[in-house]
């Protein structure tokens, strides 16, 4: 892959000269004038093979009966809408605020236009008088006045719009990112940093829903200049209720710990999640902060414009505004100045906030407190306070983003794109619709069987203490927590907050336990069943349109009772939470709920070999590829569950259930070898159909998650290395590249002759966050270049070629089409990471003579 080819052609339009200040190396950096070539579309069911259409007839005409009635008799947005899927829109920047708060995000040009508040619930809106505006005075004469917008809307004439872009470049490495304007004929360069608190192992200043912008100003004129800053924002997110009418903005002043804060308020009263936006800036030697308090966002707006351009400042009226007529909308500016000397710099703040403490989901039916509330208060009047600790905090929060960034961005031994890839595709931890709540003091997550009866503590620590987290599948695929994709996703969760990892834990193992037998057809086999079944691991948490973590499985395509996978990546997940966070009392409460999944299990080894076997769609990751017999997928979290099992069956000094399990895995891996092992790889089923013997990309799962865990070698072994490793140079060679000239990843399915398997809408797909997962198992076994080059052509070609940054989708094909966007899987590129850490840790004890320790033991590093 040509390294520097595609990251020239997002900047080959810019212009200037400028760098901006502070502005990293690493990061995605695009000119602002840049237009991506390539347009793609949503997989729609036109894109569907004939054979699959035929085949999947009865579930085309089901979904249609179930969508039009939740649609247009419900009136409900449906969890997944075939019909409505997102167009690609390559505008996206990295999101503001922090984690299960509420998201905004920016796009890359500038714009607001993505909007997050109502918890789960998108809506794809740009609010065009949402800006930034410049402006220059020399003297007492304002020089220079300009929105920094690229736009030339039809509205707000009164405005200068059309910025040059080819002056200007963004750069994102999330959780911050850099807009650097070169203000043409005026020889001033304005660096705008945008801060998020996203930072790990913090469970208080992570949670708050804010961002600062920080101004940075060079002047390379000989004279001196004043400059200001002025953000407009409308009371609202351009959704419909924007014109409710109810709405009323009013200026505040707040002084705390000897600093002041002002700004505006904007009070959005809608009787569902009511919430308050927050402008605010901070009061400083040599700053002047000004407001306007209200003003109509349609129009020519003159006014406002005229106000900033006479004297630098508005006029700040006192007072609140009053409430907007039905139909009407209400926006609000803040503007912060400050004199730059000549050949000098200057920098001036500011913040948005949002407060909505207490959230109800789609049912109504239980209030759920956000949880930034437990430190600034459930009232609805935290906006001041959230503001006044953003801009007094933001500086450490920068500390300590660079003190984790930096080890990994001064690593010269890994790529610049690994090292984007790596900070940007974290967006998704705070921007998946993401959730995180207090726990009500009257809940209990137990699933109704307690510690003493072999089940879990009513509130475990993990959540009373740090709270409920929840987040989708993806903003088009809305289930919360879908376990088998965070199964992918949870290595960033367990490595950067391990508290909020093992909180989602204890709510999966709770659900474990509960059964709801209320029947329902399932649209792809047209049979009724129950919702929940004892005893399994649900596909999730619920829909935010519903009722979260009261009713689960919002997924109604398959009955999921009989999935395989999803109850043996519970278990593997305990154990790699364990290893990486050794919390001993997660693991004893874990073991029971491991063993009850486990025997569940059981049920499928149907012919006593100590493997369990498929029948139709048998695991829920690869839902629409069918399989029969053992698989290489589910046989080897199968094997690699019954390692697991017997490693903390030793741990825990449990003998009966080491016993078991080490039978069943002896037993279990010489069946799996026979059946399924042609000497190259592990064929896709053991069916004996002609395209059993397709080459899966995701066959080394199993390993991967065992080798993630410290296991995988001596008693704790589940494949042969020489097998592992002859089935990743398979992958590599057909998989990755002989699919697109080794430019696009792993496509899921191959055929040896090296041809992609077309036989399901699936098998011919490159999965992103799959390609990362099976990227670090080639770097945990030794295959470090080979497993870069494979998450290379993701990277590639979802950020630099496609346009897809920051809303990195579920899959793409070679040509054409891609599917799901905003998806939850590629936060497995964290995966990567840690098989580095390993890496490198391995390497550190080789090279320390005399040294031994236990391979099991959690590495450093994390």
């Amino acid at each position: 892959i040509d390294v520097n080819r595609s990251t020239a052609e997002l900047m080959s339009k810019y212009v200037a000269k400028d760098t901006g200040i502070g502005v990293p190396n690493e990061g995605w950096r695009i000119c602002l004038a840049h237009e991506f070539k390539e347009k793609r579309k949503p997989f729609q069911a036109k894109d569907v093979s004939l054979s699959n259409v035929l085949e999947h007839i009865g579930l085309g005409l089901r979904y249609l009966k179930w969508w039009y009635r939740k649609t247009q008799i419900e009136k409900k947005a449906p969890f997944i809408d075939m019909f409505g899927p997102l167009p690609l829109r390559q505008i996206y920047g990295a999101p503001l605020g922090g984690i299960g708060g509420g998201t905004i995000t920016r796009g890359w040009r500038g714009e607001f236009c993505r909007w997050q508040l109502n918890p789960g619930m998108y809506h794809y809106t740009t609010v065009i008088a949402n800006q930034f505006t410049v402006c220059l005075r020399r003297g007492c004469q304002t020089v220079y006045q300009q929105v920094l917008s690229v736009e030339r809307p039809p509205t707000l004439q009164g405005w200068n719009w059309g910025y040059c872009g080819e002056y200007a470049f963004y750069h994102a490495l999330y959780p911050r990112a850099w807009t650097v304007y070169h203000l043409p004929g005026q020889n001033v360069t304005l660096t705008c940093r945008q801060v998020s608190p996203i930072l790990p192992h913090d469970y208080q200043d992570s949670s708050l829903p804010v961002a600062v912008f920080a101004w940075d100003v060079e002047n390379h004129n000989d004279y001196d200049l004043d400059v200001a800053i002025m953000l407009t924002m409308v009371n609202g997110s351009g959704h419909k209720d924007d014109k409710r009418g109810g709405h009323w903005n009013e200026p505040f002043h707040l002084e705390k710990d000897g600093q002041a804060v002002s700004g505006v308020l904007l009070h959005h009263c809608t009787p569902v999640n009511p919430y308050t936006l927050c402008i605010a800036a901070r009061h400083m030697p040599d700053r002047q902060v000004s407001h306007q308090t209200a003003f109509s966002p349609k129009g020519t707006c003159s006014g406002l414009w005229s106000d900033l351009i006479t004297d630098g400042r508005l006029d700040s009226p006192t007072g609140p505004s009053p409430p907007v007529q039905k139909g009407e909308e209400v926006a609000a500016a803040l503007a912060v100045s400050c004199s730059v000397g000549a050949r000098g710099r200057g920098g001036l703040e500011m913040s948005l906030s949002w407060d909505m403490p207490t959230i109800t989901f789609g049912s109504g039916e239980r209030r759920h407190d956000r949880r930034y509330t437990r430190f600034f208060g459930t009232k609805g009047n935290a906006a001041p306070s959230l503001a006044h600790h953003a801009l007094l905090h933001y500086p450490r929060w920068e500390e300590t983003i660079e003190e984790w960034q930096r080890p990994i961005l001064q690593d010269s031994a890994l790529p610049s794109w690994y090292k984007s890839a790596l900070f940007n595709e974290l967006y998704f931890v705070a921007d998946g619709g993401t959730v995180w709540t207090e726990l009500p003091e009257d809940s209990d997550v137990s699933g109704g069987l307690r510690s003493e009866d072999g089940g879990l503590p009513a509130q475990p620590t993990a959540i009373k203490e740090y709270g409920r987290f929840a987040y989708l599948e993806g903003q088009e695929y809305r289930m919360y927590n879908t376990y088998d994709v965070h199964f992918y996703a949870s290595f960033a969760l367990v490595m950067l907050w391990p508290k909020l990892a093992l909180s989602l834990q204890y709510d999966i193992a709770g659900s474990v336990i509960q059964q709801d037998p209320t029947e329902r057809l399932h649209l792809m086999s047209g049979q009724c069943s129950a919702v929940k079944a004892k005893n399994v691991v649900p596909h999730d948490i619920g829909d935010p349109d519903d009722e979260p973590w009261q009713r689960v499985n919002a997924y109604l395509i398959h009955d999921t009772a009989n999935w395989k996978d999803l109850n043996l990546k519970f278990v593997l997940q305990v154990y790699r939470d364990f290893h990486v966070t050794q919390d001993q009392e997660y693991l004893r409460d874990m073991w029971p709920i491991c063993k009850a999944v486990m025997e569940s299990e059981l049920r499928f080894d149907l012919d006593g070999d100590g493997l369990i076997e498929n029948s139709g769609y048998a695991d829920q990751t690869y839902d629409a590829w069918t399989v029969t017999g053992p698989s290489a997928y589910c046989g080897g979290l199968w094997l690699a569950s019954t390692c697991v099992m017997s490693k903390m069956a030793r741990l825990l000094e449990d003998e009966p259930a080491y016993l078991l399990y080490k039978d069943i895995l002896q037993r279990g891996s010489a069946a799996f070898d026979k059946l399924l092992w042609n000497g190259k790889y592990y064929n896709y089923d053991s069916s004996g159909r002609s395209l059993s013997n397709s080459v899966m990309s995701d066959q080394c799962a199993g390993q991967w998650f065992l080798r993630a865990s410290g296991l995988g070698d001596g008693e704790f072994q589940a494949f042969p290395k020489d097998k592992v490793l002859s089935s990743l140079k398979s992958v590599f060679d057909l998989n990755v590249m002989s699919f697109a000239g080794g430019q696009m990843g792993a496509v899921n399915g191959m055929r040896p002759e090296g041809v992609p398997d077309r036989s399901s809408v699936q098998s011919d797909e490159v999965w992103i966050g799959v390609v990362y997962g099976l990227a670090a198992t080639m770097i945990h076994e030794g295959m470090l270049q080979e497993g870069l080059r494979t998450a290379e052509g993701c990277y590639r070609t979802v950020w630099e070629r496609l346009g897809m940054a920051f809303q990195t989708p579920e899959a793409y094909c070679e040509k054409g089409i891609y599917r799901s966007l905003a998806y939850m899987r590629p936060l497995s590129i964290w995966a990567m990471q840690w098989a580095l850490d390993g890496a490198r840790s391995r390497r550190l004890r080789d090279d320390a003579p005399g040294q031994t320790g236990d391979s099991t033991a959690p590495r450093e590093e994390s």
